[in-house]
């Protein structure tokens, strides 16, 4: 297998997967539809290089390098000769059936191919695909450059042979691979809703405010869960005290299956978070612009200890 992998797509999310294969020497190709989008994805990626440098999580000469091994094209015959496709298009299964119908029968036989899809089921988009045993979910989370999970999602045809191919390519990226099969929302997800349920439903109940349940996530829970996990926190908490809880919190648990009243209403306001300046927190004028600069400092300063 050659180290060449292609890109589909030079958003937000492929620009940052360019940058995590060009850093581990892979030859990286960016495929755009229109050489417009190209200018973007180059200019994102010059950002997010340039705030790893003065972090000091990679150095310039590194930095240099990783960017001398991306290009950007339109030219499909880039996929004549790689080692691996990953496709980051618009989260729509037309579109990627139709995407991985033509790019699976222009790649050579062995190569691997994944969708970086964060909702949608693996074994729908491989039905388009030929030779469905070979391709899979690779689902990153945002910004992939600083975080290290990689969701490898194993769908109804593909292969353990690939799947393990897949996980090892992720792990040689210096990330950590899981494994998870082809359920509704994979493990991020089903995990993230699962507790953003509770938390709505609390807050919708005026048990307590945001801000006092993001206080106990950031400061109690989110420390507990990154050092240990969910089942590491229950092993040292003691399973019978864990059982013991069990048996009575679940009840009274939001076990809703509409979705949050509370949620849809701030949609219903026009109230969509950062992007619209007003979501659960205020983020008008020029606290957008801090709000940001804040998540992407404590992102990085929790990369360095967890990661880098």
């Amino acid at each position: 297998m050659n180290n060449k992998v292609v890109i589909a797509g030079a958003g937000v999310m492929g620009a940052s997967i360019a940058q995590v294969y060009a850093l581990a020497g892979w030859e990286t190709v960016v495929l755009v539809r229109r050489i417009e989008s190209a200018d973007k994805g180059k200019e994102l990626i010059r950002l997010n290089q340039q705030t790893m440098v003065e972090e000091k999580l990679i150095t310039e000469e590194q930095s240099q390098s990783a960017i001398a091994r991306i290009c950007f094209t339109e030219d499909k015959k880039e996929y004549t000769d790689c080692a691996l496709v990953v496709e980051c298009i618009v989260e729509d299964l037309k579109a990627k059936q139709d995407y991985f119908y033509e790019v699976s029968r222009l790649v050579p036989a062995e190569t691997l191919l994944a969708t970086n899809t964060s909702g949608l089921h693996i074994s729908e988009i491989a039905k388009t695909v030929d030779r469905p045993e070979r391709f899979m979910g690779q689902h990153w989370l945002n910004p992939p450059h600083l975080l290290p999970i990689c969701e490898i999602v194993e769908g109804d045809w593909t292969e353990k042979t690939y799947l393990e191919q897949m996980r090892q390519i992720v792990l040689d990226l210096g990330k950590k691979p899981v494994i998870v099969k082809d359920i509704n929302g994979f493990l991020v997800n089903r995990l993230q809703f699962a507790l953003l349920r509770e938390a709505l439903y609390i807050v919708s109940t005026g048990a307590a405010s945001c801000s006092d349940i993001d206080a106990v996530l950031k400061g109690g829970l989110g420390l507990r869960y990154a050092a240990l996990g969910a089942f590491g926190v229950a092993d040292f908490g003691g399973l019978d005290t864990f059982d013991h809880i069990n048996s009575y919190l679940n009840a009274d648990l939001c076990n809703s299956k509409e979705g949050s009243a509370l949620l849809r209403s701030k949609v219903e306001h026009g109230e969509l978070g950062v992007k619209s300046g007003k979501g659960f927190y205020d983020y008008s004028g020029d606290k957008r612009t801090e709000a940001i600069r804040e998540r992407d400092r404590l992102y990085i300063e929790l990369a360095k200890v967890l990661y880098f």
